[in-house]
């Protein structure tokens, strides 16, 4: 049973949700919890779309300092990866994803909200990445996903400085996609998911990989990914039934299976 992350499914939607109070802070125990979560959302087929959610106070303020401080190393050169993939596993789920951002997402939070496919936030949030301040820099994927969302100036002065940006600014930055009420964060977040809820899931996931592993590799082998997407998705049923429906009916109007 875990202690910190669960995985909630109602309608559709899984809700990852990370509850160690007060800040959530990301402790080894967290990460490996995080993981499992997003490995069950993978895997459960009555899942469409994910929001990962912090509760309705804090995303998550970071990793556990504490846990890192006396280490040497010795000790993280062999975990490091470790820690990488499991603040970067959100982006490993092959559905639509959405953080759903209240008050502080630093450090770790921010790169665990970066892992998904959008991002919505209170208009008091606070996002960042201060681990320069802490002698160290960005270990779990920030200084890599948040250079091709923002762009690397943008990224490099987040880095070097580890200030914290605000609501406004991240929007206008492209670092948050949304921004609402703090109280309409999850709400926002469930709304943009539940678009997904009876959509063709297949194509959805050939969509992601085509776009994300696209961009880690030059245009002609991202078109080569695309192309060979494309043409897999000719072996599902959805396919059959979106041109099917789409014949018959017009657009819009198929009734998809996931199959």
């Amino acid at each position: 049973m875990a202690e910190f992350v669960t995985l909630e499914v109602s309608d559709g939607i899984g809700t990852i949700r990370l509850a160690r109070p007060p800040m959530n802070a990301l402790n080894r125990q967290l990460q490996e919890e995080l993981r499992a979560a997003a490995r069950e959302a993978t895997v459960n087929a009555e899942v469409k779309a994910v929001v990962v959610y912090g509760g309705e106070k804090v995303f998550a303020a970071g990793a556990d300092i504490k846990e890192m401080a006396e280490m040497s190393f010795a000790e993280m050169s062999p975990v490091a990866g470790d820690l990488q993939s499991a603040l970067g596993c959100i982006s490993e789920i092959p559905k639509p994803t959405v953080a759903a951002i209240t008050g502080y997402a630093l450090g770790g939070g921010l790169e665990i909200a970066l892992g998904a496919d959008r991002r919505i936030a209170g208009d008091n949030a606070k996002v960042g990445v201060p681990e320069v301040l802490l002698g160290v820099i960005p270990g779990g994927g920030g200084t890599q996903r948040l250079a091709r969302l923002i762009g690397p100036s943008k990224a490099k002065d987040l880095v070097f400085t580890g200030r914290f940006v605000g609501a406004e600014e991240a929007l206008a930055i492209g670092l948050i996609d949304e921004m609402v009420a703090p109280d309409e964060v999850y709400n926002a977040a469930r709304k943009w998911a539940s678009q997904f809820t009876g959509a063709a899931s297949r194509a959805l996931a050939a969509a992601k990989a085509s776009i994300d592993q696209g961009l880690d590799t030059d245009l002609n082998t991202g078109l080569k990914i695309e192309a060979q997407q494309f043409a897999q998705l000719f072996a599902t049923a959805d396919r059959t039934i979106g041109m099917e429906s789409f014949i018959a009916n017009g657009p819009g109007k198929a009734q998809f299976t996931g199959e």
